[in-house]
Order: structure tokens, then sequence, then C-alpha cells
């Protein structure tokens, strides 16, 4: 039962880090018997990490209902749409083809090339609308096996945001909606996973709450150039650690 514990508190560690949290559970997995398909499996797990978003940002989630906050919900929605949408067809085209390591690299050096661009303050002209778009694309591309997602949101967000802490909140919340419909549709495709150990969701969850605070906190101790510097080496050393897997 340990084993689920221990991949549970994985994926609540590894899901806001720019370095796959797929490919974490692919190394750690392969130690224990699991019959269901990579990718299911990591969306299976991706549920605690869903709930700590909720639980976490439920005042934000809060101005988003009431409407009090209208240009993040716009963001939402718009990212939203497109993420689900490319994500639903990537899904059900790629299967479990891991062609994520490539992508990593790119997604790494793109942060470091926002790193340089926010040291020499150097801004790019581009909508906030158009900044969604490009969120919701790269949060559709980590359907791909191997791909990170708070990597590639972080990323396009890094393109237009300014304040680490905001960056890292619309990275996280944007996530909500992309689980939500994965998780459900794996559910009604594969009922056989309501029989896996929830003790892996509740794992994921506890820790997804710790390390979300933890990340926060430290994202309003450095500036935003450190910080996309910082991400983006992980990145890096992700898409290493997938190239070698």
């Amino acid at each position: 039962m340990w084993e689920y514990f221990l991949l549970g508190a994985l994926q609540g560690i590894f899901e806001w880090l720019p370095i796959s949290s797929q490919g974490v559970m692919t190394i750690f997995s392969s130690f224990v018997d699991i019959e269901m398909s990579a990718i299911d499996f990591s969306l299976f797990l991706h549920s605690g990490t869903m709930l700590a978003v909720l639980i976490f940002f439920r005042k934000d989630w809060i101005n988003l209902i009431l409407l009090k906050d209208k240009e993040l919900l716009r963001f939402f929605v718009i990212a939203s749409i497109v993420s689900l949408s490319l994500g639903f067809v990537l899904y059900k085209t790629i299967g479990d083809i891991a062609l994520g390591s490539g992508l990593l690299f790119l997604i790494g050096f793109g942060l470091l090339l926002t790193s340089w661009f926010q040291k020499k303050n150097i801004r790019l002209n581009i909508s906030k609308d158009f900044n969604s778009i490009i969120v919701g694309l790269l949060q559709g591309l980590s359907v791909i096996p191997g791909v990170s997602r708070s990597g590639s949101t972080i990323f396009g967000l890094s393109l237009k945001e300014n304040d680490p802490s905001e960056i890292l909140k619309r990275s996280y919340i944007i996530s909500l909606p992309a689980v939500a419909a994965s998780t459900g549709y794996i559910f009604l495709n594969n009922p056989t996973i309501s029989s896996f150990p929830w003790i892996t969701l509740l794992s994921s969850f506890i820790f997804g709450i710790i390390s979300l605070k933890l990340l926060l906190g430290f994202s309003k101790k450095v500036n935003f150039s450190k910080l996309t510097m910082i991400f983006g080496i992980l990145c890096i050393i992700g898409g290493i650690i997938e190239w070698l897997i």
C-alpha cells in the first residue's frame, strides 16, 4: 500500500513543477503492477491535485463564479476552450506515443529566453486574448506523454505576465477544467479505474496542497527573471530524464 501512497505524493509534488509528472510516474509506476495505460494512470492521479487547486484557490474560484474578476474569467474561458479542444483530439490520436522530451526541451529553452527578456526588460507586444489562446494551445499539448503541463503554461503566461505569483496561480487554476474533463472521460471509458487504491488520490491531494503553499511562497521571494530561469533549467532536466527513459 505504501507504493500507492508514494505515487500520490510524487504526483502532488511534481505536478506544479515544469518537469513532467507523468514522466516521474512512468519511472516509479514500473515497480507497481498497474493494469491501465500510462496516460490514463497519469490522468487518474491528477484528480487529487485537481482537488488541491479547488481548495487552495477557493477565493479565486468564488470570484470567478460571482463574476467579480472578469479579466481572469475571460482568460479562463478562452484558454479552457482551446486546451480542451486540442487536448481531446490529441488524446484520441496519439495514445501512449512518447513525444514529450523534445517539446520539453523547447519549453525549457523558451523559459530561459523569457528570463533573458525579463532581465533586459524586453516585452512581447501581444494582446491578453492572444496570450490566452497560446496558453490554451500549450496546455492542450500537455496531453502528449512527457510534456509538462505546468512548464508549458508557465512559459505561455510569461510571454505577457511579469508577476511570478500571478503566473503560477493562473497556470494552476487553468488546469482544473482540463483535468476534470479528462478524468471524467477515463472514468466513463474505463470503469475498472474506480477499484484503484484511493489512498493514492488522498496522498496526491495532501502533498499537492503543501507543495502549492511552498512554491507560491518561494515565488514571492525571487524576481521573475530568476524564477523563469529556474523553471527553464528544470524543464531541460525533465527533457533529459524523458529522453533517457
